[in-house]
């Protein structure tokens, strides 16, 4: 009997809560240990039960899941949870959790307290858990969205994402920008490395040993990083580093996307521009510097190599950026874009809607 990673996971909780009867915890052992590839003889040893009830409780978790584990009630069939405690469970989870519960999102296990308390509807957190999964409830899950004021918003959308879905023929679209003050933190005591059955262990508290400033430039139709990490930001460093990044496309119109940093719009590199006309600078909207495709890179590059790094000195920091850089180039591929600008107005439009919406309900 094969488990997932999430069944197994769920398991384990089962059998570890004190909230659980001695016997659904024994028939979760017996589904567990199934999965983990103990056989049905040393099961039902180690659990004191027969070989059928080893077979029955894993044929009721295939079929049923969790549910299945809570057996059936004597002289009739086990209670269903009617359809409208459902549905209430469903509404109250998509919504804010009430005032005075103190709590800024539910789980599970707060959720049924709250039924039990306030509504004198008693469900199990596993029962909410199965639903959640059902219909692909996440609270536990947040975003962040900011709605730009740049009054060029839908042109400078239109431009950006146009160079993004239909680049001019023969041309280079370049996406530019600077990732700041990246530190070079250092760990108190040694790594404790991957082993075993046992993950990497760090100590929570570290060292600073300076930052770093990483230019980069992502060519948008094959995917390649050209980055450079400097000691200061400033506009003659961005300047240097701008020609370092257009000189390998000498004859060509180079399409440069970028943020609206002051640096960008230095009168040195305004002159430059005056001088190059082959390159064109496409700034995105005030405040969607997300619409740059440099800036999903530096998340990639962030989660994979600096985040969970420990770095003795910015040297060291310096020497795993270039390292990641050119590993990223042996198999560079470009980032698909699929949302037109149409899209991404749309949904901008929804979002300011829904947000007037809720500042004139709270006014009243």
């Amino acid at each position: 009997m094969e488990l997932s990673v999430e069944q197994a996971a769920e398991l384990r909780e089962l059998v570890n809560s004190r909230d659980v009867p001695a016997d659904i915890a024994t028939r979760g052992r017996i589904v567990l240990w199934s999965g983990e590839g103990r056989r049905r003889k040393d099961i039902a040893e180690l659990l004191g039960v027969s070989l059928p009830t080893v077979d029955r409780w894993k044929t009721r978790y295939a079929e049923h899941g969790l549910a299945g584990l809570e057996g059936e009630r004597p002289g009739g069939a086990r209670e269903q949870v009617p359809a409208r405690v459902r549905a209430r469970m469903i509404a109250l989870t998509r919504m804010t959790p009430p005032d005075g519960t103190g709590l800024s999102h539910w789980s599970t296990r707060e959720l049924a307290k709250y039924l039990e308390r306030a509504e004198n509807v008693t469900v199990s957190w596993h029962y909410i858990a199965r639903i959640w999964r059902e219909e692909s409830l996440k609270p536990h899950r947040s975003g962040t969205f900011k709605i730009s004021r740049d009054p060029a918003f839908a042109e400078k959308v239109a431009d950006v994402i146009g160079l993004y879905l239909a680049p001019p023929g023969g041309a280079v679209v370049l996406s530019i920008d600077e990732k700041t003050q990246v530190q070079a933190l250092d760990r108190t005591q040694p790594v404790l490395p991957v082993a075993f059955a046992a993950s990497e262990k760090r100590t929570a508290d570290y060292v600073r040993h300076g930052t770093t400033n990483l230019f980069a430039a992502l060519s948008v139709t094959t995917g390649e990083v050209l980055g450079e990490c400097r000691p200061t930001r400033n506009g003659k460093d961005f300047l240097a580093f701008l020609k370092k990044a257009v000189k390998p496309q000498a004859g060509k119109d180079i399409h440069v996307v970028l943020d609206n940093l002051s640096t960008h719009t230095t009168p040195e590199v305004k002159e430059w521009l005056a001088k190059n006309p082959h390159v064109h600078f496409h700034f995105t909207p005030v405040g969607s510097s997300c619409l740059n495709q440099i800036e999903i890179w530096f998340g990639i590059l962030t989660r994979q190599s600096i985040r969970r790094g420990t770095f003795s000195s910015v040297n060291v920091l310096i020497k795993q950026i270039r390292d990641y850089i050119n590993s990223w180039n042996t198999t560079a591929k470009p980032f698909t874009w699929t949302a037109t600008a149409g899209e991404v107005l749309a949904k901008v439009r929804l979002v300011a809607t829904n947000m007037k919406k809720l500042v004139n309900n709270n006014s009243n």
